[in-house]
This record gives C-alpha cells, structure tokens and sequence, in this order.
C-alpha cells in the first residue's frame, strides 16, 4: 500500500523534474534578443545553442538511461540538476559566443538529457496497472514548461539584464530541482533483488546485446526519429509562416499557445486511451492523424483556422509522445529501461534537431513554407508505416545463443 501511493510522487517528481529542466534549456528563445543586442553576437550563432542542446541531448541520452540502470535513477537525476543549475549560470558569465555554445548548447542540453529517460524509465518500473496514464502525467508536467518557465524568463529579463536573469533562472532551477531529485527511488521491483519482476518472464532471458539488435527496439528508434522530424519542423516555423500569411507576431505567438495547451489534454487523453486500448494501436492512429494534421497547415491563411489545426497538432502530437516509453516497458526487462527508453529519446533528439534546418533551407529555397510541412506529413506516414510493421517480443521467448 505504501508503494501504491509512493508511486503517485515519483509521478509528481518526474513531472515537475522535467518541467523545471526543459524550462531552463528552453528559455534561450526568451533570451535571445537581449543577448544579441548586448553582445553584439549574430541571432543565428545564439540560437545555434539550441541545435547543439538538441545534439547533446541524443547523444548523452543513452549513457544517462544506461548509467540510471546500474546505479539507480537517484544519482542520475541528482547530477543531472547539479549540472544543469551551473551550467546555466556559467552560460550568464560567457564572454565569446563559442563559450556560451559550449556552456549553454553542450552541458544544457546534456544535463536535460539526465532527467527525461532516466525518469520515463523509473515511472514505468513503478506501474503494472495505469502506465500509460502515469507517463502521460510525467510529460504532461514536462510540457507545462512554456507555460511556466518561460513566462517566468521573460518577466525577469524585462526587469533586469539577460546575465542577471539567467543567474536567477540558474538558481530557481537548482532550488527546485535538487530538493526534488532526492524524492526519486528505483522501482521496488528492482530494489528486491534480482528476481524477475512480475510480467517479465517471457523478456527474462533478453540480454541488453540482444535488446538493442531486436526489431522492437529499432522499430521504435526509427518510429520515434520520423515522429519528431515530423512536428520539428511545424513547431519552430508556423509562428514565422503565420507571420508570412499576414498575421501580426503578437497574435502569432499565440498560436504556439494554443498548440501547448492543446497538447497538455492530448497527454492525458492519450494515456487513458494506451490504458483501454493498448498502447500500440493508439500510437499507431496518433501518428496517421499527426501526419494529415501537419498537412493541415498548407491549407491555412487566417488566425482562426491557424488555431484549428495548431489545436488538433499539438492535441495529437504530445498525445503520441508518451506511448514510445510504454511500449518499451511492455517489450524488454525493466532493468534494462533506461537504456531502452534513452536509445528511443537519441532519436526523437535527432528528429527534433531537423526542424529548425529543413524549415530554413525550405524557406530560403522557395520563399514559402508549403514544403516544409508536405514534407512533414510524409515523414509522418513514414512513422506511421514504420510502426505497423511493430511486432512485441514474444512473451514465452526462449534463450537466444549468443551471437
């Protein structure tokens, strides 16, 4: 009974866990103004940061997943929220744009990457029964960073200077988070010992080799990889391309409101839907709609409609996010979760990482953004198709010889 309960803060952990350190990471935007006129550093090399943090991202994800697996999710999160507190506040003190890169781009981005699969992994170890629910929660507490976070950056950086703002940044962040890693605890199915934890029998023979040379899991590294260069794209361009149809910036940004607030009932609807329907034939539709839904915004001129589709886009797209990490609890043992769930979060990086490239090369190429997202829905049913080929692991499977 004390478990059942305990689980409901790991939750509540990992939620505000995600929101504090994707809030950080992704205050560059609100920053990135202030910092230009002050420095004098070009736009393009500032928000550059951002693509190294997304690089950084999928390359440390796996390691910080693999090093959650050995030692427990506690010191990972733990160092992940010391390092990201510093690191912010040592980007503040940067005097060459190469060392904010380095500082803001390289160690943000990698001190993100210890929070996201090494928390996916732990939740779902607490979970037999409203998984899919119980990982909506973590990433809906995720996405609440635009809606708090931000704000919070841009009131500070209107009163003070973009050094002193993102010192107190660096410090909100290490207050909440540090204190709150230390609430994180292995799942008591691990804690045990090295029996099998329940449900496991059929995946307790998998050695991690094995796991990561299944078809499962590259089904769902190259699922994940089309389903974020999918929605990238859309995400960081529409505000542009609604400026571009006539609309004002003011009235533009708020269709990226729009989109979040959408996506927050799209993560909780699709965990109930995963827990009632099964995870995998959720996604499955979540990503044929994700496709045509990014299609949507060819046909789009006016605020109205833009927010429309931005609802039905974001409603979706989150919505699917979640059920990546579900699935791979559902198919390989948990003590092998943060490596699996942190393989899946490399490619969803590297997909993310895309967006803002293609959509400017598009831009650039055709002075419009109509082939930014014809291109995002096909890399959208590539998802699609991708994931209907998804099989799960056989449940009486047998020792494999080794390879």
């Amino acid at each position: 009974m004390e478990n059942s309960r305990y689980r409901w803060v790991i939750v509540a952990a990992g939620g505000l866990l995600g929101c504090v350190a994707i809030g950080g990471m992704f205050s560059l935007p609100v920053f990135l103004q202030p910092i230009a006129r002050d420095t004098g550093w070009s736009v393009t090399g500032i928000s550059s940061a951002m693509t190294v943090g997304f690089l950084a991202m999928a390359c440390t994800s796996m390691i910080w997943g693999t090093l959650s697996d050995r030692f427990g999710p506690l010191p990972v999160v733990l160092s992940g929220s010391v390092v990201l507190a510093a690191s912010l506040g040592l980007s503040s003190l940067a005097t060459s744009l190469v060392a904010f890169q380095f500082m803001f781009g390289l160690l943000v981005g990698a001190a993100t990457a210890a929070i996201f699969a090494p928390m996916m992994a732990c939740v779902t170890g607490w979970f037999d029964t409203h998984r899919s629910l119980a990982v909506s929660l973590v990433s809906a507490g995720m996405g609440m960073a635009p809606m708090t976070m931000s704000p919070l950056a841009a009131w500070l950086v209107s009163n003070h200077d973009w050094r002193t703002s993102m010192q107190i940044v660096a410090l909100v962040v290490g207050a909440i988070m540090i204190p709150v890693s230390l609430l994180v605890r292995r799942a008591p199915a691990l804690e045990s010992g090295p029996s099998v934890p329940s449900g496991e029998a059929g995946q307790a023979e998998m050695s991690l080799a094995q796991a990561l040379r299944s078809p499962q899991f590259i089904i769902l590294l190259l699922t994940n990889f089309f389903c974020c260069a999918t929605h990238s794209g859309p995400i960081i361009h529409t505000v542009s391309y609604a400026v571009s149809c006539g609309i004002p910036l003011i009235a533009a940004v708020t269709i990226y409101s729009v989109e979040g607030l959408a996506g927050m009932g799209g993560r909780i609807a699709f965990g109930l839907l995963g827990d009632r329907f099964g995870a995998k034939r959720v996604l499955v539709l979540g990503l044929l709609a994700q496709a045509f839904g990014a299609l949507g915004y060819v046909f789009v001129r006016d605020l109205a409609a833009f927010y429309a589709v931005a609802a039905l886009f974001g409603f979706i797209y989150a919505g699917t996010m979640p059920l990546y990490a579900v699935l791979a609890r559902e198919n390989f043992p948990l003590r092998m979760m943060g490596t699996v769930i942190g393989g899946t979060a490399m490619a969803g990086s590297l997909g993310m990482a895309m967006g803002p490239l293609a959509g400017g090369l598009i831009y650039d190429t055709f002075a419009g953004y109509a082939w930014l997202y014809i291109g995002s829905w096909i890399m959208g049913l590539g998802a699609f198709l991708i994931m209907m080929t998804f099989r799960p692991v056989p449940v009486a499977r047998t020792a494999a010889a080794p390879a």
